[in-house]
């Protein structure tokens, strides 16, 4: 299966003084990081393989995965002996490879250093700060039928962000920075990128995926929109998390397709 890159490295100011110690994605919903709820929405689609794109905090995101084993196992540490006995064990079936991408690097600029990493090959995307009941599976399809470099996953919600033109045959004519209405589409990630995707990067920490990449695919046909009309939600303020925890602690999280 191919990679799933998750964006991983921002500030995440919004969210006020839990970021100052831990980043964005180690933000818990429901006890877990909202990236570790990410990561289990790819795993349940058979998605396994990740490359997480850290920068602030990096050590706490590298952290978690390095005592993953010891957090979520049932242990008994005998000190007079130096042993520990692991009971019952709880782990997923992951690789997860952490690059450390820069602190002030741009989103095109954090992919662009993973080009070495992915290889020639296609590969997944997405941001560390959002969750959705997508399917992952149709999202690879329509991305293989559409024959385009880039396919993201639109959704529509009340909003502040940039929003989609979209035709249809699911070809995104252009990207606007600001919503004409509360039913716009706008780029929700979860993207299948082509490896071609990376010229249109080219180099640079500076690089905005969402800005020239985006724009330039979409002015090139390349930039193709699977149209999400279910849950999304992204993580950007504290009402965001209280929303998130709330759905997570009364059974009603839909992003939650894993058994």
């Amino acid at each position: 299966m191919m990679k799933t890159v998750i964006l991983a490295g921002g500030l995440g100011t919004r969210l006020g003084e839990e970021t100052q110690v831990i980043p964005k994605p180690m933000v818990q919903i429901g006890g877990h990081p909202i990236l570790w709820h990410i990561m289990k929405i790819y795993s349940h689609y058979g998605c396994r393989d990740f490359v997480i794109l850290t920068g602030y905090l990096s050590h706490a995101i590298k952290n978690f995965f390095l005592t993953y084993y010891e957090r979520y196992s049932d242990l008994t540490v005998d000190m007079e002996r130096n042993r520990v006995e692991a009971h019952e064990v709880r782990t997923e079936p992951w690789k997860v490879s952490m690059l450390y991408t820069g602190e002030n690097t741009m989103t095109g600029g954090r992919i662009a250093r993973a080009r070495k990493y992915i290889g020639n090959e296609p590969f997944l995307l997405t941001y560390g700060d959002g969750v959705a009941d997508v399917d992952i599976g149709k999202v690879l399809e329509f991305h293989k039928q559409s024959g385009k470099l880039c396919t993201l996953t639109a959704v529509q919600v009340a909003g502040r962000f940039g929003t989609l033109a979209i035709d249809r045959q699911g070809k995104v004519c252009n990207f606007a920075e600001k919503p004409m209405d509360d039913t716009s589409w706008i780029n929700g990630g979860f993207f299948v990128c082509q490896p071609e995707v990376f010229d249109y990067i080219g180099v640079g920490d500076d690089v905005i995926w969402e800005r020239k990449p985006l724009e330039k695919l979409a002015e090139a046909g390349q930039l193709g929109a699977y149209k999400h009309r279910g849950f999304w939600q992204c993580m950007d303020t504290q009402r965001d998390k209280a929303m998130l925890n709330s759905l997570w602690e009364r059974g009603e999280a839909p992003w939650k397709v894993w058994s």
